[in-house]
């Protein structure tokens, strides 16, 4: 659980290995055709680009000792056409690989995506919405260089080693060799530093994921922060959370540059030692180099090290990656706990009635939150579930609708387990409205019609009438069209508990789920809506949670819930002979509105 505050780093689940760089692979395989064809495009690039030395090391010592005019300008034409070649694969190159780069992002982002959806509440219950969002993001977006171009550039520069590495054997072995001895001093080196950078990069993660939690977290609550004036405090925390990000940050990136001055320090090294022994060696019979041969060798030397530079910064950006990649793939193998069991049917048309058979359900292991529930909601009840805060009561509608597995026990409706159904069957049938009125951007009549994509227009205004918000929507600016911001802060709060209320009516629900429905509804609208509900209910099982006990007394049974269990059971009028725990507070409820009605 602390893992997953804003404060706390998170830890991996599981440790990096190679098979995360062969997953990567499998989103780049769909997309190998044109990888090949850039490699291929790329690798003719850099052949071309090889030549020039060769070519350079004929002017100095053929043409230019026999003046042979003719012979230089033919060589500046060929390198001019292969310039313009290696501009015209550039170009080329540079598109494909922009293009299937982000091909490749859109697919492991969708893939995260796609998994979020079908993640049960639990997940969303455990960890900040931020921490989420980054990996979806930020984390993602952190491939794209790698994919565009490290691959790539990568390949096509291991091909550019071999014609280089021929190249300069072609000149001068010997050299070649004193070249090649600064390689095991680099590799010596990128072997001290890898597990450190590795490191240092899961933390820099860590840290902005941290960040970004807090950042999400604060901008939701803006209202509240604004209200208590703890702008300073909030400022105080984001400037230390952001220090954090910074500081982590710098040491991953100071550690990745130590690679490059490195390849400098070793290829300045070689160079000085092919200048000295190659001048050395100049003119010592049949074993020395020429001039020309000595300025081609000097530049595949600079141009053997940009490679190995290239190579490296790949190596970096693998170690960069690997970060995100553990947190991208952790993140696809949550697992989806509430999900369709083997052989999975689909429910059948519900009729209504609901059984809860000795149900027991936690949150946490070892801390129950129902223990043994048992009741039966015949087709056409209205069920009315009261009792203190924290007792159970939306645990108990939240897993009618399968949102969460049970610990023991089972729950039918019409006879069917509905563990033993498919989730999308279950729901499709029954409407919900939980307590977190959520409105999404967009029109109001996109909001209502969400509860039913394939209503028309009509049968979301004749729901809206049902529940009373119709004439709020007529009365805004564009009616049903009015554009509503996320979270419909627009609206008030009773105006987005109406617009919940007909999204879930227009489901046509068989199985209807009130959670609050009427919490944040003035009296006068309240008396309107229970009009419009006696009709719609008939007919339908309903659940209803309500604190104002007024608008359950008509209910077929009300339930009050404490401590995990079902403490009392039956009409309104049945509970308050019994003068039990409802008794008490209906009564205390109806003392506190003579009270305010007095006053």
């Amino acid at each position: 659980m602390a893992r997953n505050k804003y404060d706390i780093d998170e830890t991996l689940q599981t440790e990096f290995n190679f098979s995360h760089l062969k997953r990567l692979a499998t989103y780049i395989r769909p997309y190998r055709k044109d990888m090949l064809f850039t490699i291929f495009l790329m690798t003719v690039s850099s052949a071309l680009g090889m030549l020039t030395p060769i070519f350079l090391m004929r002017i100095m010592d053929v043409y230019i000792p026999d003046k042979n005019i003719a012979g230089i300008v033919m060589v500046s034409v060929i390198l001019l056409v292969i310039y313009f070649i290696i501009s015209v694969i550039i170009r080329a190159k540079t598109t494909i690989t922009s293009r299937l780069g982000q091909n490749i992002i859109h697919t492991i982002r969708s893939d995260i995506f796609r998994h979020l959806q079908e993640l049960p509440f639990s997940y969303y219950d455990d960890k900040p919405h931020g921490k989420i969002q980054v990996r979806v993001v930020n984390y993602v977006n952190s491939l794209s260089d790698l994919l565009s171009n490290g691959i790539v550039n990568t390949i096509t520069d291991l091909f550019s080693l071999f014609f280089i590495v021929g190249c300069m054997l072609y000149i001068n072995v010997r050299l070649t060799i004193l070249c090649l001895c600064g390689l095991p001093l680099l590799m010596a080196i990128i072997f001290i530093i890898k597990k450190k950078q590795r490191v240092a990069w899961q933390q820099s993660s860590n840290k902005s994921s941290n960040l970004n939690a807090y950042i999400a977290e604060s901008i939701n609550g803006i209202r509240v922060t604004q209200s208590f004036t703890r702008e300073q405090e909030n400022i105080k925390i984001f400037n230390t959370l952001s220090n954090d990000y910074r500081n982590a940050w710098m040491r991953a990136v100071k550690l990745n540059f130590l690679l490059w001055p490195a390849i400098q320090n070793i290829a300045t090294w070689t160079n000085v030692a092919v200048y000295v022994l190659g001048i050395a060696w100049m003119d010592k019979g049949a074993r020395g180099i020429t001039v020309g041969a000595l300025i081609a060798m000097t530049s595949y030397v600079g141009r053997f090290w940009a490679p190995v530079n290239t190579l490296a910064s790949f190596y970096n950006s693998i170690l960069t990656a690997v970060s995100y990649l553990e947190r991208i793939f952790e993140t696809i193998d949550e697992p989806v706990l509430v999900k369709d069991c083997e052989g999975a049917v689909s429910m059948p048309p519900i009729k209504g009635k609901v059984e809860f058979k000795d149900v027991t359900f936690s949150y946490e292991d070892g801390i129950p939150i129902l223990n043994g529930i048992s009741f039966t909601a015949n087709v056409g009840d209205s069920i009315a579930i009261v009792g203190p805060t924290g007792a159970g009561k939306t645990t108990i509608i939240n897993l009618i609708s399968r949102f969460y597995n049970l610990d023991s026990g089972m729950i039918t409706i019409d006879g069917t387990d509905i563990s033993k159904v498919t989730i999308k069957s279950l729901r499709k049938q029954m409407g919900v409205m939980l307590q977190d009125s959520f409105i999404f951007s967009g029109t109001i009549m996109d909001n209502i019609r969400y509860g039913n994509m394939e209503a028309t227009d009509e049968q979301v205004m004749e729901a809206a009438k049902m529940v009373r918000a119709h004439d709020f929507i007529v009365n805004l600016e564009n009616g049903y069209d009015t554009q509503v911001n996320e979270r419909g802060t627009r609206l008030s709060v009773g105006q987005r508990q109406l617009i919940s209320f007909a999204r879930a009516l227009l489901a046509d629900p068989k199985i209807l789920i009130l959670d609050e429905a009427t919490s944040s509804i003035d009296t006068e609208t309240e008396i309107l809506l229970q009009e419009g509900l006696s009709k719609l209910l008939a007919n339908r099982t309903s659940f209803i949670i309500a604190h104002r006990l007024s608008t359950i007394k008509t209910s077929a049974c009300i339930m009050y819930v404490d401590g995990g269990k079902i403490q009392e059971l039956g009409t309104h009028e049945e509970l308050l002979e019994q003068n039990g725990c409802y008794s008490e507070l209906y009564l205390s409820q109806y003392k506190f509105l003579e009270k305010e009605q007095a006053v």
